[in-house]
């Protein structure tokens, strides 16, 4: 059985294990563990930040992050799902489900109405979760995709 639950202070270090999983699954260059649990450490303190963390017989098994800002367009937050992994061998099993479901409950108890998500567009599996789940890359009435751009806050140098 899965328990999934909001993750607190005392669970840095696992959900650190765990985002470093996650990215040298993918070859992704990541910070040491001890580097991500400071870091765990003090964005789980924050009110803005909502991270859950699933377990199967208290082995941790998948986790999110979630974090919130204020926006123009509505009057509860806007949140950003950072990040969301489970356990290469325990996927299709709907802890995915479990993990996204209770992070939209708790962002909805914030007053957010609505949940960003950044997905590699080569990424099928990924994106095919997320579109069952109903998120869009697509607005409705509008026949172009909707682009997610990552940058530097440093302008560029001048070559």
């Amino acid at each position: 059985m899965t328990d999934v639950r909001r993750a607190t202070t005392t669970d840095a270090e696992v959900l650190a294990r765990l985002l470093w999983d996650f990215n040298t699954e993918f070859e992704t260059e990541v910070d040491d563990v001890e580097v991500l649990e400071v870091r765990f450490a003090r964005l789980l303190e924050l009110d803005d930040i909502v991270a859950v963390l699933a377990e199967d017989d208290s082995t941790p098994v998948a986790f999110a992050l979630v974090s919130l800002r204020p926006a123009i367009w509505f009057d509860g937050p806007a949140s950003q799902l950072e990040e969301l992994y489970v356990v290469p061998t325990l996927r299709d099993r709907g802890i995915g489900t479990q993990v996204l479901d209770l992070c939209r409950r708790l962002v909805r108890e914030k007053g957010s109405p609505e949940m960003h998500i950044g997905v590699d567009e080569v990424d099928t599996d990924t994106r095919r979760f997320y579109e069952r789940h109903g998120f869009v890359n697509i607005e409705e009435g509008v026949d172009y995709r909707m682009l997610y751009y990552v940058g530097p806050t440093a302008p560029p140098s001048a070559g």
